[in-house]
């Protein structure tokens, strides 16, 4: 799976798993580490650890095993490490404290919400000669450049 198509997916589960203020953050041009990061929030503990075991089980399932997992025991900002896709799943007090968006202001941010990906969907289908599998692609997804 291409990087960017990962990041979408992982945005879409954790979206599955009601995160809050999702975005997908383009770092290629500001860092050779990874290619994108997927940054999403949760209310407690507990959301924050169903939102991580989604991500974890449901791309296992497709074949695709993290690399490394950080945080996980003291579920306060877990990182999930996909190589070329890092995951930060935060406690929301967590995310607001690093500040990530902020230390990588001039990334590209594309912004995943279930308002998009409802959106998304009607639009997808409106087109003439697009398939179901071409929307799947782009679904819930909306682009805003920092």
């Amino acid at each position: 799976m291409r990087p960017k198509t990962l990041a979408k997916r992982v945005a879409k589960l954790a979206l599955e798993k009601k995160a809050e203020d999702i975005v997908i953050m383009d770092v290629r041009k500001l860092t050779s580490i990874t290619d994108f990061f997927v940054l999403c929030s949760a209310d407690s503990s507990v959301q924050l650890k169903a939102i991580v075991d989604h991500i974890v089980e449901e791309l296992e399932k497709k074949g695709i095993k993290a690399w490394h997992v950080e945080g996980y025991t003291n579920l306060t900002w877990v990182l999930i490490d996909y190589v070329d896709v890092v995951v930060h799943a935060f406690l929301k007090p967590a995310r607001e404290f690093y500040g990530l968006e902020r230390f990588w202001g001039d990334a590209k941010f594309e912004y995943v919400t279930d308002d998009s990906l409802k959106a998304k969907k009607k639009t997808n289908k409106t087109k003439k000669g697009e398939s179901d599998k071409d929307a799947s692609i782009s679904e819930g997804i909306s682009e805003s450049e920092n």
